[in-house]
């Protein structure tokens, strides 16, 4: 078994607006204080504590040894596209709805904080995706995604014309409203929304799941996560029209042209998040209301 690394620094990083949770960042604060921790404050919640400094998500990634995430799956989403070389753990701790990727609540997250200072916990390693947009042969951006890369148009309803290839080989050329490339992880937003398959966190693969497609034989699927995909862009639009967008993970948005040729990849950097249970299993059977007719929400 391998050691567990001894925590020394712990961040937090809480969501923008996150008067409400004044009371809980606080006592999370003390906590830690008590158990000798060295504490690091985004710019979110510094502000609560006189004479600390704020630090920018990538700052505190690259500083402390544990970042408790206060929020939901969106803020660890930001977080993670913020990962650094550091293996930095994560705990989250919902505070929004749905909470797929946090591991407690409020009311249990001083008991789980307790196990991991034990060394009672297990690193859930996610696979990350590295996205780069290339425009007339020439690098425009990279990104890093841990749900999902999606290409779509908004509300403009036409099909977009779309070449996929696979390490450099032709798969397919197909018309759709746009598709999906995700991780895993990614595999339980807005993919499954599109007909596609979950996939465990474990398996390493990269899921393609076309939206909308004219051809009913054009199907999600899925490759090893040791390829590369890569998405051309063939539809050429009026400059009065709106445009294609290549969104990340649901928050960074970039405006697409005729010719951009996408690569999708899994990048070299995980996103290791804390687990004190195997609760994996039990996530998809509340959040997703399996096996229980009478369940009106999640819980």
């Amino acid at each position: 078994m391998k050691e567990k690394l001894k925590i020394k620094k712990v961040g937090i990083v809480t969501k923008l607006n996150n008067e409400s949770y004044k009371p809980l960042i606080k006592k999370i604060y003390k906590y830690l204080k008590k158990n000798k921790k060295e504490v690091l404050l985004d710019c979110n919640s510094h502000q609560y504590f006189k004479g600390e400094v704020g630090y920018k998500k990538h700052e505190l990634l690259s500083k402390v040894d544990l970042i408790l995430v206060l929020g939901g799956d969106g803020t660890l989403l930001k977080t993670a596209r913020r990962i650094q070389r550091k293996k930095t753990l994560v705990l989250g701790v919902n505070l929004g709805n749905l909470g797929f990727l946090t591991e407690c609540t409020p009311a249990k997250v001083f008991e789980c904080l307790d196990e991991i200072f034990k060394g009672n916990y297990r690193i859930d390693k996610r696979a990350l995706l590295r996205v780069t947009i290339y425009r007339k042969g020439k690098k425009v951006d990279t990104y890093v995604a841990l749900n999902d890369a999606v290409i779509n148009q908004g509300s403009f309803a036409r099909l977009i014309d779309l070449s996929l290839e696979v390490n450099g080989r032709k798969v397919v050329g197909f018309k759709a409203d746009g598709m999906i490339v995700s991780t895993p992880t990614g595999s339980t937003a807005h993919g499954l929304s599109a007909g596609g398959s979950i996939v465990h966190p474990d398996v390493e693969c990269l899921s393609f799941v076309p939206i909308c497609p004219s051809s009913l034989s054009m199907r999600p699927f899925i490759v090893p996560g040791n390829k590369q995909m890569s998405v051309i862009i063939n539809t050429q639009r009026r400059e009065d029209a709106p445009t294609i967008g290549l969104t990340i993970d649901g928050q960074d948005c970039v405006e697409l042209q005729f010719g951009d040729r996408i690569n999708v990849r899994r990048s070299k950097r995980y996103f290791h998040l804390v687990r004190t249970q195997n609760r994996y299993y039990k996530m998809l059977r509340n959040k997703l209301n399996w096996g229980d007719p009478k369940r009106k929400k999640c819980s």
